[in-house]
């Protein structure tokens, strides 16, 4: 096991802007989201996870539901690529393809927005407001096994709060999933 320093971005702080890759093969800027979103929702997410299989019918839900009051998640992949070859940048193209994600999919190769976010798990939820605040970050819901469980829908209810201008009940839950594949 690596243990890797990580930032950590707190609750009420900004979150890191970034420049990464797509598998549109276009390069993507949090700032440049943020000015044409509201809200942005990146998710630390894998090929290779269960846990990110469980949840990428729900991520997909969320997009739509949200899209037209200008939403967006962005799924960042910082999984090590050398250390396990299903994260290669060719290979999540076709993990979106295949799963026909309606959201962006980034590779983070570097594995420094991974680090700087504070993402431990796949998946990993982190909302940034419209100002680039980080208002929620931990699971999508609690019910990763069973999506028709009536549960807490964490990721959505914060979604829905900062729509409406209300407080962010729990803004941070601990996150479970698959361990992040950190480089050597």
């Amino acid at each position: 096991m690596n243990i890797l320093e990580t930032i950590d971005t707190p609750i009420g702080s900004y979150a890191p802007d970034f420049e990464l890759p797509g598998i549109d093969n276009q390069v993507h800027h949090l700032s440049r989201y943020l000015e044409r979103f509201c809200a942005v929702g990146v998710i630390s997410m894998c090929n290779h996870c269960p846990y990110v299989s469980l949840y990428l019918d729900r991520l997909k839900k969320i997009q739509a539901e949200f899209a037209a009051d200008s939403f967006t998640l962005i799924g960042v992949n910082g999984s090590s690529a050398t250390q396990n070859l299903t994260e290669s940048f060719d290979n999540m193209k076709a993990f979106a393809q295949r799963h026909q994600l309606n959201f962006p999919y980034l590779w983070d190769s570097t594995q420094d927005v991974t680090r700087s976010f504070g993402a431990s798990k796949t998946p990993m939820a982190f909302l940034i407001d419209k100002n680039g605040i980080l208002r929620y970050k931990g699971q999508i819901d609690n019910h990763p096994q069973d999506p028709s469980f009536l549960g807490e829908n964490y990721l959505r209810n914060a979604i829905a709060s900062l729509f409406k201008g209300q407080a962010i009940n729990l803004f941070e839950t601990k996150p479970i999933g698959t361990s992040l594949i950190w480089r050597n």
